[in-house]
């Protein structure tokens, strides 16, 4: 099978396409015929070893310390079932499911293998592109605005980033929610924003962020905001969330501040591919490239400028 392989870390050009062998399914697992999976800031991340603040050391020990210990990146995937191992008895070969494959990664190849838990299937209605697309950002903005901050009917929320692709995620979820979201982007992204769900939209490059007023949650998606500049945007009983934050920041987030990776589950999984398909959700792609532009891809990510989702067809 053909493959993004990133075998050092370094810039963009690090990424080549090889010819791998397909992987073998075992107990409880399925192998999946990858259609699209996302290319995120996380994999750019770890391809460029470009960790948060404090978390270099910790994560080379997790990833890999001189190269990646698992060069083929990619963790958000949809795609058709191709066979089941041992064990599987709810899935069957040609099914379409989306998933995603934590550390394991894998999915910017035409084949991974994933747990059978760890997959679910995808509504007929919901195309392979936006299943993929909708995992990374919304099951990030969702672990903040409803596991964490708890946002709900009248909740003020700024959203840090709100064109990127836990941006465009977040400021959906919240109006969903019944929050009243205050995105903040480039001037560029203006109307793409308010076409989301947010009633208010401040540009970073002509406003300054810290005089927007007080919020009930402040969700940061970029990691320029710090605790201190975060909670100055708070009102009375306000949570901030740092959804990209260093290690000193992590270890300091108690009480009305949260940080953290969040979990992968398959009941939000399903949560939000519900909403896509009943168009409650819309999934943003700024683009989709083929296996042997994954380069571009990945510029594009490191460009910090993509709005919502990259993704590949492998």
């Amino acid at each position: 099978m053909r493959a993004a392989v990133v075998r050092s870390y370094g810039s963009p050009e690090v990424v080549q396409v090889r010819d791998l062998p397909r992987p073998e399914v075992g107990r409880g697992q399925v192998l999946v015929r990858v259609a699209a999976a996302a290319v995120t800031s996380g994999d750019a991340r770890i391809r460029a070893a470009r960790f948060p603040a404090g978390f270099g050391p910790f994560a080379r020990l997790a990833f890999g310390v001189l190269r990646p210990r698992r060069p083929v990146l990619g963790s958000a995937f949809s795609g058709v079932v191709g066979a089941v191992g041992p064990g599987v008895v709810d899935l069957a070969a040609g099914d379409r499911v989306c998933g995603m494959t934590g550390m394991r990664m894998g999915a910017h190849a035409e084949h991974l293998v994933a747990g059978a838990d760890r997959v679910t299937s995808v509504p007929p209605s919901v195309s392979h592109e936006d299943a993929a697309g909708v995992l990374f950002g919304g099951t990030t903005a969702l672990h903040f605005l409803r596991g964490r901050a708890e946002v709900g009917p009248g909740t003020t929320v700024l959203v840090n980033g709100a064109s990127g692709a836990v941006g465009t995620n977040a400021v959906q979820l919240a109006a969903y929610l019944g929050g009243r979201v205050t995105g903040v982007c480039s001037a560029a992204n203006r109307d793409l924003v308010l076409g989301l769900g947010a009633e208010r939209v401040l540009s970073h490059d002509v406003h300054d962020v810290l005089q927007a007023g007080r919020f009930d949650v402040v969700l940061d998606t970029v990691g320029n905001l710090t605790i201190a500049s975060g909670q100055r945007l708070l009102a009375p009983g306000g949570v901030l969330a740092l959804a990209v934050a260093g290690l000193g920041q992590t270890l300091r987030a108690r009480g009305n501040v949260v940080a953290g990776s969040a979990p992968e589950r398959v009941t939000d999984y399903e949560l939000l591919l519900g909403l896509v398909a009943v168009g409650t959700l819309r999934v943003v792609t700024d683009r989709i490239v083929a296996l042997d532009d994954m380069v571009e891809a990945h510029r594009l990510v490191d460009s910090g400028r993509k709005r919502g989702n990259v993704l590949v067809r492998p």
